[in-house]
């Protein structure tokens, strides 16, 4: 999760996020080159007379600086419709888990057992245990096993809320009467925390979600004890 005074991303956890991040600082070095370029430029025209003459009309450079911008814009289309058509990939999911937003709580149902289904309330204040997070703790947590697609199935009861958990790269609308879908796939267990992302009403900003990763027979475990 974050931390006080964090400037960039949280850790991944997820290869999507994995990608996120190798395609932000790819595009990043792109914008940072281009700045420095355009700040010499700037720099060079400020501080010389502008005689030259012979740069009035020059086939060459007009030449350079339109197919020039052109490649950039290639170099950062291709990486990005990769990460993007990944995103969109979902191969077999072995789990499917139906994800309602309510005023303003969550509700979790896992529609491959028969009768598992349960409600996620932020854990008010004063009834934080030592060492849990303000604002962030739920009084249940969705479970999900680690290195294995699933599927998370998304949509809302009354307004529009936005299922996100950003260490995994997860952010979905959750709209009434719409079925949105996203799929996560883990690389190691412990404790993911996002929030209602679209402003919802009164009390958007105290629907947490937790997301707790284990591996595959704890998760059995849970999930027989529940059932």
């Amino acid at each position: 999760m974050a931390y006080p005074l964090q400037l960039g991303f949280q850790d991944a956890t997820s290869p999507v996020m994995e990608e996120l991040l190798h395609f932000h600082d790819h595009t990043l070095m792109i914008i940072f080159l281009i700045s420095s370029l355009v700040l010499y430029i700037i720099m060079l025209t400020l501080t010389s007379k502008l005689i030259h003459t012979n740069m009035m009309n020059v086939q060459e450079m007009e030449m350079i600086w339109t197919i020039l911008p052109a490649i950039i814009l290639i170099l950062i289309a291709l990486p990005s419709l990769h990460t993007l058509y990944m995103m969109d990939e979902i191969n077999n999911p072995l789990l499917t888990i139906k994800t309602m937003g309510h005023q303003w709580f969550w509700s979790y149902e896992y529609t491959d057992y028969e009768d598992l289904a349960f409600d996620s309330y932020m854990i008010t204040t004063d009834s934080l245990k030592f060492g849990e997070l303000r604002l962030l703790e739920v009084d249940n947590r969705m479970v999900l096993p680690t290195d294995l697609p699933v599927r998370v199935l998304v949509s809302s009861e009354d307004v529009l809320h936005s299922w996100a958990i950003p260490s995994l790269g997860l952010k979905t609308d959750a709209i009434p009467g719409r079925l949105n879908q996203v799929t996560l796939t883990s690389m190691r267990p412990g404790l993911f925390y996002g929030q209602c992302s679209e402003i919802c009403g009164a009390n958007h900003s105290f629907m947490p979600i937790v997301l707790e990763l284990v591996p595959l027979k704890y998760f059995e475990s849970w999930s027989t004890s529940l059932a």
